[in-house]
Protein backbone atom coordinates (compact mmCIF):
# COMPACT_ATOMS: atom_id res chain seq x y z
CA UNK A 1 0.00 0.00 0.00
CA UNK A 2 1.26 3.39 -0.75
CA UNK A 3 -0.56 5.20 1.78
CA UNK A 4 1.57 4.07 4.88
CA UNK A 5 4.10 5.98 2.83
CA UNK A 6 2.27 9.11 1.62
CA UNK A 7 1.21 9.41 5.37
CA UNK A 8 5.01 9.74 6.71
CA UNK A 9 5.81 11.92 3.72
CA UNK A 10 2.56 14.16 4.56
CA UNK A 11 3.41 13.91 8.51
CA UNK A 12 6.34 15.77 8.12
CA UNK A 13 4.51 18.99 7.31
CA UNK A 14 2.24 21.40 9.83
CA UNK A 15 -0.98 19.70 9.70
CA UNK A 16 -2.94 22.71 8.57
CA UNK A 17 -0.26 22.76 5.95
CA UNK A 18 -1.23 19.22 4.43
CA UNK A 19 -5.16 20.62 5.25
CA UNK A 20 -4.74 22.98 2.83
CA UNK A 21 -3.31 20.44 0.46
CA UNK A 22 -6.05 18.16 0.72
CA UNK A 23 -8.79 20.44 0.15
CA UNK A 24 -7.15 22.35 -3.06
CA UNK A 25 -6.57 18.28 -4.20
CA UNK A 26 -10.49 17.66 -3.52
CA UNK A 27 -12.07 20.88 -5.29
CA UNK A 28 -9.87 20.22 -8.05
CA UNK A 29 -11.71 16.79 -8.84
CA UNK A 30 -15.02 17.30 -11.28
CA UNK A 31 -18.27 16.77 -9.29
CA UNK A 32 -19.13 14.06 -12.27
CA UNK A 33 -15.92 12.41 -12.02
CA UNK A 34 -16.23 11.83 -7.70
CA UNK A 35 -19.47 10.44 -8.45
CA UNK A 36 -18.22 8.05 -10.90
CA UNK A 37 -15.51 7.15 -8.76
CA UNK A 38 -17.69 6.91 -6.06
CA UNK A 39 -17.18 2.72 -4.70
CA UNK A 40 -19.75 0.90 -4.54
CA UNK A 41 -21.19 -0.06 -0.99
CA UNK A 42 -22.77 -3.54 0.10
CA UNK A 43 -26.58 -2.82 0.17
CA UNK A 44 -26.74 -4.22 3.58
CA UNK A 45 -25.66 -1.20 4.55
CA UNK A 46 -28.17 1.19 3.65
CA UNK A 47 -29.56 3.53 6.10
CA UNK A 48 -32.72 5.25 6.48
CA UNK A 49 -32.86 7.76 9.30
CA UNK A 50 -33.66 11.23 10.16
CA UNK A 51 -36.01 11.16 7.03
CA UNK A 52 -32.90 10.51 4.73
CA UNK A 53 -31.27 7.91 2.76
CA UNK A 54 -27.95 7.01 3.53
CA UNK A 55 -26.32 4.50 1.13
CA UNK A 56 -24.39 3.42 4.41
CA UNK A 57 -23.55 4.58 7.99
CA UNK A 58 -19.79 6.16 7.86
CA UNK A 59 -20.18 9.59 6.96
CA UNK A 60 -17.49 12.59 7.85
CA UNK A 61 -17.88 14.61 10.70
CA UNK A 62 -17.58 18.02 10.95
CA UNK A 63 -14.33 19.57 11.61
CA UNK A 64 -12.78 18.23 8.44
CA UNK A 65 -14.94 20.41 5.81
CA UNK A 66 -14.75 24.18 7.75
CA UNK A 67 -17.19 25.19 5.12
CA UNK A 68 -14.80 25.07 2.08
CA UNK A 69 -17.28 22.58 0.18
CA UNK A 70 -15.34 19.95 -1.28
CA UNK A 71 -17.93 17.48 -0.34
CA UNK A 72 -18.10 15.96 -4.33
CA UNK A 73 -14.18 14.61 -3.28
CA UNK A 74 -15.28 13.53 -0.54
CA UNK A 75 -18.45 11.76 -0.79
CA UNK A 76 -16.38 10.40 -4.05
CA UNK A 77 -14.28 8.52 -1.44
CA UNK A 78 -16.98 6.48 -0.01
CA UNK A 79 -18.20 9.09 2.74
CA UNK A 80 -22.05 8.08 2.63
CA UNK A 81 -22.39 11.77 4.13
CA UNK A 82 -20.38 14.78 5.22
CA UNK A 83 -21.17 17.14 7.39
CA UNK A 84 -19.46 20.71 6.94
CA UNK A 85 -18.63 22.99 9.69
CA UNK A 86 -18.49 24.52 12.46
CA UNK A 87 -19.76 27.41 10.66
CA UNK A 88 -20.12 30.86 12.80
CA UNK A 89 -22.34 33.50 11.67
CA UNK A 90 -19.35 36.21 11.02
CA UNK A 91 -16.34 34.99 9.45
CA UNK A 92 -13.53 34.22 12.28
CA UNK A 93 -10.06 33.57 12.42
CA UNK A 94 -9.84 30.81 15.30
CA UNK A 95 -7.32 30.84 17.53
CA UNK A 96 -4.06 31.59 17.10
CA UNK A 97 -1.61 28.95 15.36
CA UNK A 98 0.17 26.06 16.24
CA UNK A 99 -3.36 24.89 17.12
CA UNK A 100 -3.57 21.59 15.57
CA UNK A 101 -1.33 18.55 16.51
CA UNK A 102 -0.21 14.90 15.86
CA UNK A 103 0.05 12.32 18.75
CA UNK A 104 0.97 9.77 15.89
CA UNK A 105 2.13 7.31 18.89
CA UNK A 106 -1.16 7.25 20.05
CA UNK A 107 -3.33 7.50 16.44
CA UNK A 108 -4.47 10.97 18.28
CA UNK A 109 -5.20 14.43 17.33
CA UNK A 110 -5.34 17.82 19.70
CA UNK A 111 -7.09 20.71 17.96
CA UNK A 112 -7.89 23.72 19.51
CA UNK A 113 -8.84 25.39 16.32
CA UNK A 114 -11.63 27.71 17.44
CA UNK A 115 -14.51 27.37 14.86
CA UNK A 116 -12.11 28.95 11.84
CA UNK A 117 -14.25 29.84 8.91
CA UNK A 118 -15.05 31.81 6.43
CA UNK A 119 -18.72 32.79 7.83
CA UNK A 120 -22.14 31.27 6.90
CA UNK A 121 -22.92 33.86 3.96
CA UNK A 122 -19.47 32.75 2.04
CA UNK A 123 -20.50 28.82 3.02
CA UNK A 124 -23.62 29.05 2.01
CA UNK A 125 -23.12 30.48 -1.07
CA UNK A 126 -20.44 27.26 -1.75
CA UNK A 127 -22.74 24.89 -0.95
CA UNK A 128 -25.27 26.48 -3.39
CA UNK A 129 -22.90 26.16 -6.41
CA UNK A 130 -23.02 22.02 -5.80
CA UNK A 131 -24.62 20.55 -8.35
CA UNK A 132 -26.51 17.91 -7.44
CA UNK A 133 -24.06 15.53 -9.32
CA UNK A 134 -21.74 16.46 -6.48
CA UNK A 135 -24.78 15.72 -3.55
CA UNK A 136 -25.03 11.71 -4.18
CA UNK A 137 -24.81 11.33 -0.37
CA UNK A 138 -27.15 14.10 2.15
CA UNK A 139 -24.51 16.69 3.38
CA UNK A 140 -25.44 18.39 7.05
CA UNK A 141 -23.98 21.54 8.38
CA UNK A 142 -22.44 22.11 12.03
CA UNK A 143 -23.38 25.35 13.47
CA UNK A 144 -22.20 27.50 16.14
CA UNK A 145 -21.94 30.47 17.75
CA UNK A 146 -18.86 33.32 17.15
CA UNK A 147 -16.29 33.83 19.53
CA UNK A 148 -17.34 37.39 20.68
CA UNK A 149 -20.82 36.83 20.99
CA UNK A 150 -21.38 36.28 24.63
CA UNK A 151 -23.43 33.22 25.64
CA UNK A 152 -26.86 35.33 26.69
CA UNK A 153 -27.13 36.50 23.01
CA UNK A 154 -25.76 33.16 21.63
CA UNK A 155 -29.66 32.26 19.91
CA UNK A 156 -29.24 35.13 18.15
CA UNK A 157 -26.05 33.81 16.47
CA UNK A 158 -27.58 29.78 16.12
CA UNK A 159 -30.78 31.64 14.43
CA UNK A 160 -28.90 33.56 11.96
CA UNK A 161 -26.97 30.06 10.88
CA UNK A 162 -29.97 28.61 10.28
CA UNK A 163 -31.56 31.52 8.40
CA UNK A 164 -28.43 31.14 6.03
CA UNK A 165 -27.74 28.07 5.27
CA UNK A 166 -31.07 25.97 5.79
CA UNK A 167 -31.88 25.73 2.25
CA UNK A 168 -28.51 23.95 1.87
CA UNK A 169 -28.28 21.84 4.27
CA UNK A 170 -30.11 18.03 4.92
CA UNK A 171 -30.02 18.52 8.02
CA UNK A 172 -28.54 20.75 10.64
CA UNK A 173 -26.29 20.20 14.34
CA UNK A 174 -26.29 22.66 17.09
CA UNK A 175 -22.64 22.63 18.14
CA UNK A 176 -22.70 23.48 21.78
CA UNK A 177 -19.55 20.97 22.97
CA UNK A 178 -16.10 22.36 21.38
CA UNK A 179 -13.79 22.56 24.04
CA UNK A 180 -12.28 25.61 22.10
CA UNK A 181 -15.00 28.43 22.65
CA UNK A 182 -14.65 29.65 26.21
CA UNK A 183 -17.83 29.49 27.69
CA UNK A 184 -19.66 27.44 24.97
CA UNK A 185 -19.66 24.27 27.11
CA UNK A 186 -21.95 26.15 29.52
CA UNK A 187 -24.49 26.24 27.01
CA UNK A 188 -25.27 22.37 28.17
CA UNK A 189 -26.75 23.14 31.23
CA UNK A 190 -30.54 22.79 31.42
CA UNK A 191 -31.97 26.03 31.16
CA UNK A 192 -29.65 27.12 28.58
CA UNK A 193 -29.74 23.92 26.63
CA UNK A 194 -33.80 24.20 26.49
CA UNK A 195 -34.05 28.00 25.13
CA UNK A 196 -31.78 27.62 22.39
CA UNK A 197 -32.71 24.30 21.36
CA UNK A 198 -36.43 25.25 21.30
CA UNK A 199 -35.48 28.82 19.54
CA UNK A 200 -33.47 26.65 17.14
CA UNK A 201 -36.03 23.71 16.54
CA UNK A 202 -38.90 26.16 16.03
CA UNK A 203 -36.59 28.75 13.22
CA UNK A 204 -35.91 25.57 11.43
CA UNK A 205 -39.91 24.30 11.58
CA UNK A 206 -40.79 28.15 9.59
CA UNK A 207 -37.84 28.22 7.52
CA UNK A 208 -37.59 24.03 6.42
CA UNK A 209 -40.72 22.14 7.88
CA UNK A 210 -39.46 19.32 8.36
CA UNK A 211 -35.78 19.58 7.88
CA UNK A 212 -34.00 17.39 10.78
CA UNK A 213 -32.14 19.45 13.43
CA UNK A 214 -29.54 17.71 15.77
CA UNK A 215 -27.40 18.48 18.67
CA UNK A 216 -24.01 17.81 19.56
CA UNK A 217 -23.04 17.11 23.12
CA UNK A 218 -19.52 16.59 24.79
CA UNK A 219 -17.64 13.50 25.96
CA UNK A 220 -16.89 14.74 29.52
CA UNK A 221 -20.79 15.73 30.96
CA UNK A 222 -21.13 13.66 33.87
CA UNK A 223 -23.93 10.60 33.49
CA UNK A 224 -26.65 12.74 35.21
CA UNK A 225 -25.69 15.78 33.34
CA UNK A 226 -25.65 13.66 30.22
CA UNK A 227 -29.06 12.37 30.98
CA UNK A 228 -30.14 15.62 31.63
CA UNK A 229 -28.65 16.61 28.22
CA UNK A 230 -30.84 14.02 26.22
CA UNK A 231 -33.77 14.70 27.79
CA UNK A 232 -34.19 18.35 27.58
CA UNK A 233 -32.82 17.82 23.84
CA UNK A 234 -35.72 15.32 23.41
CA UNK A 235 -38.50 17.44 25.15
CA UNK A 236 -37.15 20.29 22.88
CA UNK A 237 -37.82 18.74 19.93
CA UNK A 238 -34.45 17.90 18.10
CA UNK A 239 -34.50 15.33 15.49
CA UNK A 240 -31.10 13.10 16.92
CA UNK A 241 -28.07 13.31 18.88
CA UNK A 242 -24.54 13.45 18.19
CA UNK A 243 -22.31 11.71 20.68
CA UNK A 244 -19.64 13.26 21.20
CA UNK A 245 -16.90 15.84 20.41
CA UNK A 246 -13.54 15.94 21.63
CA UNK A 247 -12.53 15.68 25.03
CA UNK A 248 -10.70 17.27 27.78
CA UNK A 249 -9.65 14.19 29.32
CA UNK A 250 -5.65 13.23 28.36
CA UNK A 251 -6.42 9.74 29.55
CA UNK A 252 -4.10 7.03 27.43
CA UNK A 253 -1.87 10.39 26.64
CA UNK A 254 -0.31 11.51 29.60
CA UNK A 255 2.94 10.68 28.50
CA UNK A 256 3.06 12.28 24.94
CA UNK A 257 4.99 15.82 25.21
CA UNK A 258 2.10 17.06 23.17
CA UNK A 259 -0.60 16.05 25.91
CA UNK A 260 -0.55 19.34 27.36
CA UNK A 261 -1.25 21.39 24.78
CA UNK A 262 -4.77 23.29 25.22
CA UNK A 263 -7.92 21.70 22.93
CA UNK A 264 -9.91 18.81 22.64
CA UNK A 265 -8.47 15.38 22.20
CA UNK A 266 -9.38 13.06 19.51
CA UNK A 267 -8.51 9.70 18.34
CA UNK A 268 -8.03 6.22 19.52
CA UNK A 269 -7.71 7.44 22.92
CA UNK A 270 -11.56 8.36 22.92
CA UNK A 271 -12.97 5.33 21.35
CA UNK A 272 -13.56 3.51 24.61
CA UNK A 273 -15.11 6.92 26.25
CA UNK A 274 -17.31 8.04 23.55
CA UNK A 275 -18.74 4.21 22.49
CA UNK A 276 -20.11 4.85 26.30
CA UNK A 277 -21.29 7.99 25.66
CA UNK A 278 -23.25 6.56 23.17
CA UNK A 279 -24.36 3.71 24.26
CA UNK A 280 -25.68 5.70 27.70
CA UNK A 281 -27.34 8.25 25.25
CA UNK A 282 -29.11 5.44 23.38
CA UNK A 283 -30.66 3.96 26.43
CA UNK A 284 -31.72 7.60 27.43
CA UNK A 285 -32.86 8.21 24.48
CA UNK A 286 -34.91 4.69 24.46
CA UNK A 287 -35.47 4.91 20.97
CA UNK A 288 -37.33 8.66 20.38
CA UNK A 289 -34.91 9.98 18.04
CA UNK A 290 -31.27 8.47 16.53
CA UNK A 291 -27.80 8.74 17.91
CA UNK A 292 -25.00 9.54 15.60
CA UNK A 293 -21.75 7.79 17.15
CA UNK A 294 -18.71 9.78 16.84
CA UNK A 295 -15.10 9.57 18.43
CA UNK A 296 -12.20 7.30 18.07
CA UNK A 297 -13.59 5.65 14.86
CA UNK A 298 -10.05 4.34 13.96
CA UNK A 299 -11.51 0.69 12.36
CA UNK A 300 -14.87 -1.27 10.96
CA UNK A 301 -14.73 -3.12 14.49
CA UNK A 302 -14.49 0.26 16.06
CA UNK A 303 -17.79 1.48 14.12
CA UNK A 304 -19.74 -1.63 14.61
CA UNK A 305 -19.37 -1.29 18.20
CA UNK A 306 -20.57 2.31 18.35
CA UNK A 307 -23.69 0.15 15.56
CA UNK A 308 -24.24 -2.14 18.72
CA UNK A 309 -24.44 0.31 21.49
CA UNK A 310 -26.96 2.24 19.55
CA UNK A 311 -25.79 4.16 17.18
CA UNK A 312 -27.78 4.61 13.76
CA UNK A 313 -25.03 6.41 12.11
CA UNK A 314 -20.98 6.53 12.63
CA UNK A 315 -19.08 9.67 11.72
CA UNK A 316 -14.81 9.78 11.53
CA UNK A 317 -12.34 12.53 11.50
CA UNK A 318 -9.17 11.27 12.67
CA UNK A 319 -9.58 8.04 11.74
CA UNK A 320 -9.63 9.43 8.23
CA UNK A 321 -6.58 11.74 8.91
CA UNK A 322 -4.45 8.81 9.87
CA UNK A 323 -6.16 5.68 7.15
CA UNK A 324 -6.02 7.85 4.40
CA UNK A 325 -8.71 8.15 1.23
CA UNK A 326 -9.53 4.18 1.48
CA UNK A 327 -10.71 4.45 4.73
CA UNK A 328 -14.25 5.33 4.36
CA UNK A 329 -14.24 2.24 1.63
CA UNK A 330 -12.54 -0.07 3.75
CA UNK A 331 -14.47 0.90 6.95
CA UNK A 332 -17.40 0.04 5.02
CA UNK A 333 -16.72 -3.13 3.44
CA UNK A 334 -15.20 -4.45 7.13
CA UNK A 335 -18.62 -3.21 8.34
CA UNK A 336 -20.42 -5.17 6.03
CA UNK A 337 -17.98 -8.47 6.99
CA UNK A 338 -19.38 -8.03 10.85
CA UNK A 339 -22.32 -7.88 9.83
CA UNK A 340 -22.09 -10.82 8.02
CA UNK A 341 -20.53 -12.92 10.51
CA UNK A 342 -22.88 -12.01 13.28
CA UNK A 343 -25.97 -13.08 11.08
CA UNK A 344 -27.18 -9.46 11.04
CA UNK A 345 -29.11 -8.61 7.38
CA UNK A 346 -28.87 -4.80 7.63
CA UNK A 347 -27.19 -2.35 9.68
CA UNK A 348 -30.51 -1.74 11.47
CA UNK A 349 -30.65 -4.94 12.89
CA UNK A 350 -27.38 -4.45 14.50
CA UNK A 351 -28.31 -1.05 16.10
CA UNK A 352 -28.40 -1.32 19.82
CA UNK A 353 -27.70 -4.85 19.58
CA UNK A 354 -25.65 -4.82 22.77
CA UNK A 355 -28.17 -2.59 24.69
CA UNK A 356 -30.17 -4.41 27.10
CA UNK A 357 -33.77 -5.63 25.48
CA UNK A 358 -36.55 -3.41 26.80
Amino acid sequence: MLWPLLRWLLFRFDPETVHRLAHAVLRAVPAGLARRRRPAVDPRLAVRCLGLRFDGPIGLAAGFDKGDASVAGLLGMGFSHVEVGTITPRPQPGNERPRLFRLPEHRALINRMGFNNDGAEVCAARLARLAAAARPGPVGVNVGKNKATPNERAAEDYLACIDLLHRHADYLVVNISSPNTPGLRQLQERDALDRLLRACVARLAERSPGKPLLVKLAPDLTAEALDEAVDVAIAAGVAGIVATNTTLSRDGVESHPRAKEAGGLSGAPLTARATEVVRRVALRAAGRVPVIGVGGVMSAEDAYAKIRAGASLVQVYTGFIYGGPGFARRTSAGLARLLARDGFATVADAVGADLPKR
